[in-house]
């Protein structure tokens, strides 16, 4: 499989992202991926190529993978700037939005500001929300999560403090009128719970939902060939 692996400058900072283009079937319309928290571009090979011939592009997210790691701004605007430098690098028209855990909040917050370009819009096992950090969030986060997983390669301890700092709590149900996929999880671990969900069967007019039942807030880790399967169902 051959992979664009390039990055856009945004003010400075470089934001990396993996493009299938030179294998995919032009005719598609492309799906956008934003990973989550921790989560790197490279971490998405496989599902990049579950989804051939259709175009997938996945970016690193600022102060992971491959992406820069700038001083300050890891609030929500300056993820979505991140999407944003990515859409215009690789030329997007019309997409797919994919996003997971706190990829989601970056893809709720972009598609609310760029209707226009969401073809279908896919949530995976993550409230329609922004949420805040506690006081004791990034020091656990380091020492008791990526540490003992060895994750701190995919996501610099700069960043994760950056988050923690600047990250401010939204809500982030809207009025949507395009085709909407919530993938959730059902065991304890999940972030869905039934209450979550009532924000986006309020705002979003054209919602499907598929439960996982044997998976909490990893579905990938548990049943990938269900959700690969689900998703590429939903955007064909």
């Amino acid at each position: 499989m051959r992979l664009i692996s390039d990055a856009s400058d945004l003010n400075g900072v470089n934001i990396h992202f993996l493009d299938s283009l030179h294998e995919s079937d032009p005719a598609l319309v492309p799906i956008l991926v934003c990973p989550g928290l921790s989560e790197t571009a490279e971490e998405y090979e496989d599902f990049i190529a579950d989804m051939l011939p259709r175009r997938t592009v996945v970016l690193s997210f600022r102060g992971r993978g491959g992406s820069g790691t700038p001083a300050t701004g890891y609030d929500l605007q300056d993820h979505v700037m991140d999407i944003d430098a990515i859409v215009r690098r690789t030329g997007l028209a019309q997409f797919h939005l994919y996003g997971y855990s706190r990829g989601v909040s970056y893809a709720l917050a972009y598609a609310r500001l760029h209707p226009h370009l969401i073809v279908t819009l896919i949530v995976q096992d993550y409230p329609a929300e922004h949420k805040a950090m506690t006081a004791e969030w990034a020091r656990a986060y380091i020492d008791e999560y990526l540490v003992p997983t060895g994750r701190l390669s995919q996501i610099r301890a700069e960043a994760v403090y950056g988050i923690h700092r600047d990250s401010t709590a939204a809500s982030l149900a809207f009025p949507f009128d395009k085709p909407v996929l919530v993938l959730r999880g059902l065991l304890p671990d999940a972030l869905i719970p039934e209450d979550a969900l009532l924000p986006y069967k309020m705002h979003f007019s054209r919602l499907s939902i598929v439960d996982f039942g044997e998976s909490g807030h990893n579905i990938r880790g548990t049943e990938k060939e269900k959700l690969d399967r689900t998703i590429s169902d939903f955007i064909t």
